[in-house]
């Protein structure tokens, strides 16, 4: 991958200029990381081989008293993970992940075709991937990983502090620790160039991509929430990401928080290269067209990449599309087609009493099955990638 800029933050004086504090904690954001998960990786690297991860996974279960020689570096991050924020309200995490898992089909296709899309407008950002070698060569199943993930957050109850989707979030957190640790170790990251590896500022993005980059695209396709629904939604994901590390200053709060975070990407990126271009067309003709053309009475994979192309279009706007290298295609006009309908079918059965409760039952006991069917497609047998039976010489397996 060839960085254009030499500087991780091109026109980082327009952004402060532009959002003001804002602005500046975005750029400085770019050269952050995460102290208290680096730190408790770095004092895992002190211990015996696979010591520090059984005291992370026995903190997890147990809570880390259970750890009385625990290192002070794990003690703070669960110290911080373990005290609620006082503005959480737990009801509005089980609501949105009712109201997510509701339209599910929907929000898995924008999630590959709009929002990891988005994130592939920025070279600096995926960097991580491309030392990792997980950029283009395992997009499968790197989705299917993030589908594992989110089965657990999306269960009700899953994010509380004995519940699933709290365990796997942190351990993402630290997969990612694990990653940065690894590229600082080796010497050859350059850090003016590139900001911090999984920096502040694009975990930010991260959680815009699950959150308002995912609704827009889902408004196109005729899904649409709730303003009440929208705050639970929003609620829901500042939550994940106070938990996986995301600051005060740059964890997205409210809608507007989304919006601006998502054009501050967008101002500050450095141009999508060839890598980008593959890690698309890898998502695309691996992944999301196999599991479209799964849905498809007719036409196959080749029908499946035309319509993830055609999404990919109308999710990202054609200049955008076309610096991925996405085909244009007449599919780019599909979701002002379906829209309509999509629409008028939601707003018929929401109106009736129960049903809306209904589907989201019926969708949330169907996850399982589905990510099932997928693993076995696939050849997966782990749900994250620190439990891959061979790591894949990921650094989260060290």
């Amino acid at each position: 991958m060839s960085i254009a800029s030499e500087t991780a933050v091109p026109k980082a004086d327009i952004a402060v200029q532009r959002y003001r504090p804002a602005g500046q904690d975005w750029v400085d954001g770019v050269y952050a990381a995460d102290p208290l998960a680096d730190a408790a990786v770095a004092a895992f690297a002190e211990l015996p081989r696979g010591t520090g991860m059984a005291m992370f996974r026995t903190a997890l279960a147990e809570g880390i008293d259970a750890v009385p020689d625990a290192p002070a570096a794990l003690r703070d991050l669960f110290a911080e993970v373990d005290t609620e924020p006082a503005w959480l309200d737990r009801a509005a995490l089980d609501r949105a992940a009712g109201h997510l898992v509701r339209h599910m089909a929907s929000y898995g296709i924008v999630l590959g075709a709009a929002s990891l899309a988005k994130g592939a407008m920025n070279q600096v950002a995926g960097m991580p991937l491309v030392v990792t070698n997980r950029y283009t060569s395992q997009a499968a199943v790197r989705s299917l990983e993030v589908g594992s993930w989110m089965e657990t957050i999306l269960t009700p109850g899953g994010l509380r502090r004995q519940g699933a989707g709290f365990a796997t979030t942190l351990r993402v957190r630290l997969i990612h620790a694990f990653v940065r640790k690894s590229l600082w170790d080796s010497g050859s990251w350059d850090s003016e160039a590139w900001g911090a590896p999984i920096a502040q500022s694009f975990m930010a993005f991260t959680i815009v991509e699950f959150g308002n980059i995912a609704l827009t695209a889902m408004r196109q396709l005729g899904v649409r929430y709730t303003a009440a629904e929208l705050d639970d939604i929003f609620h829901f994901w500042r939550y994940v990401g106070f938990l996986n590390g995301v600051g005060p200053g740059l964890n997205p709060t409210c809608e507007a928080d989304h919006v601006r975070i998502e054009e501050l990407y967008a101002l500050t990126g450095s141009n999508p290269d060839d890598g980008d271009r593959d890690f698309v067309r890898a998502l695309t003709h691996d992944y999301l067209a196999v599991e479209i053309a799964d849905l498809l009475p007719v036409g196959g994979h080749g029908l499946g990449v035309a319509v993830v192309n055609g999404l990919t279009r109308a999710f990202l706007g054609d200049e955008a599309a076309a610096k991925l290298g996405v085909p244009d295609t007449v599919l780019k006009h599909l979701p002002a087609v379906v829209s309509p309908v999509i629409g008028g079918v939601n707003r018929v059965l929401g109106a009736v009493p129960g049903v809306n409760d209904w589907r989201t039952w019926r969708a949330q006991a169907g996850i399982p099955q589905v990510m099932a069917q997928q693993r076995k497609r696939y050849g997966m047998a782990h749900d994250l990638v620190d439990a891959a039976p061979d790591h894949g010489g990921h650094p989260a397996g060290s």
